[in-house]
Parts: structure tokens; C-alpha cells; sequence
């Protein structure tokens, strides 16, 4: 079945394109790493979640390079070493954290000099949107503890020393060109339409991406 490029990857394929690259996925259920080296087959791979049979199969351990079990919220990060990622993926995991601000702040030192923080979360849009199954509002989804905006993520980010690329609602031109084909997909093998596939067109989601561009360790000593 044809499939487009997940959103949450574009600013890392503009950034690295097929080069090798250390990715940390910070939420890496749903079957995130077999879907990641499907489009990039020279990642090492990474992944941390709080629980690791989060949908997730043999065939998505045996694309991890890594994996972590970590909850998040304690902010005990040690087991993840300083200044060793290219980039950091953190796609629909804040939301769910009281304390996503901290985690965020406590996960900088893992980036290198020149990595990426690349964020996704549902935006203040997403608490005026119709409820839908598979979330459309914020409020769809139960385990939605916090709501985030692009602006106070790229507050948070700046704070830290990064310096942010884009902050602002996610809107990805290609995901509503192809929507129809997305839903008629959905209906005919899930037997309904996601909100999910929705998201793009209403606006659901904010995004940051932010590259640390000084070893904030070392200013900060």
C-alpha cells in the first residue's frame, strides 16, 4: 500500500538525508522502529518508552539498536549518555507528561553540538476541534494530562541554549493533498476514519524543531 513519508520525519531527512545518523525516539511504541528504518535505513536507532510492549512486536526490537525502559517522569535520564545524538525525536509524548517541560530540559544534554530537537504535541487548536475516534480534540485521548503551545516549547528550548528553526502549527501540504486516499484507506481496513488523518487539514498539531548549536554543558560549568 502506498505510504507517505510520516510528517514527524521531514525535518530529519531535509537534515541528514539518507547519511548515518544516532536518532533517540523518546516514545518508541506503535511499531516506531521498524517504521523508522523503513525511511532511514542508516539510523541508529535508539528508542525509550516507559513501557516496552507498547505495540510493539520482535520484528520493531529487532530494528533497535538500543532500547531503554524508562518512565520519564522520575527524569532519571543516566542511562542515556551526554552529547551522544544527532537528533532527538519526541513525537505525541509531552502531552501525556505533567512535567514535559523538565523532561525536555533534562533531555538537551543527550543532543551533540549541531543535533536536533525535533517535537510534535497537540497545539491550543486541538481543544476547539470536533471529537473524533483516534483524537481530534485533546480531550479525546484520556491519558492528555497537559497542554503545550510551539511558543512556550521554543521559550523552553531558547532557555536552554538552543537556537529554534521553526516553531509553529504543523501543516503538512502533501498529507492533505492525499487525504481523501488516507481515509478511503482507513474505512477499508480499520472500518472507520481516524481523527488522525484529519490533523493536518484542521490543524491539530504544533511542531518545534530547535538545533543546539553550542555545547551548553561546558558554558553552563
Amino acid at each position: 500500500m502506498f505510504r507517505l513519508m510520516p510528517h514527524k520525519f521531514k525535518a530529519l531527512k531535509r537534515h541528514f538525508n539518507q547519511r548515518p545518523f544516532r536518532l533517540l525516539d523518546v516514545g518508541a511504541g506503535n511499531h516506531s522502529a521498524t517504521i523508522t528504518r523503513k525511511w532511514f535505513p542508516a539510523v541508529h536507532y535508539t528508542g525509550v518508552d516507559r513501557d516496552r510492549s507498547y505495540n510493539n512486536d520482535p520484528a520493531d526490537f529487532a530494528a533497535m539498536d538500543e532500547f531503554h525502559e524508562i518512565d520519564l517522569t522520575t527524569l532519571d535520564l543516566r542511562a542515556l549518555p551526554d552529547a551522544h545524538y544527532d537528533a532527538i525525536l519526541m513525537a505525541h509524548v509531552i502531552e501525556h507528561l505533567e512535567n514535559g517541560d523538565d523532561v525536555v530540559r533534562a533531555l538537551v544534554p543527550k543532543l551533540k553540538p549541531g543535533g536536533l530537537f525535533c517535537l510534535e504535541f497537540p497545539g491550543r487548536r486541538s481543544l476547539y476541534l470536533p471529537s473524533k475516534k483516534g483524537t481530534l480534540n485533546f480531550h479525546d485521548d484520556p491519558t492528555h494530562v497537559r497542554l503545550f503551545t510551539a511558543d512556550e516549547v521554543a521559550a523552553l528550548l531558547r532557555d536552554c541554549g538552543m537556537t529554534v528553526r521553526r516553531a509553529g502549527m504543523r501543516r503538512d501540504w502533501t498529507g492533505i493533498l492525499f487525504m481523501p486516499l488516507h481515509a478511503f484507506n482507513a474505512k477499508r481496513f480499520h472500518g472507520f476514519v481516524p481523527g488522525g488523518v484529519f490533523w493536518d487539514l484542521f490543524g491539530f498539531a504544533d511542531e518545534v524543531i530547535a538545533e543546539r548549536v553550542v555545547d551548553t554543558l561546558s558554558t553552563a560549568r
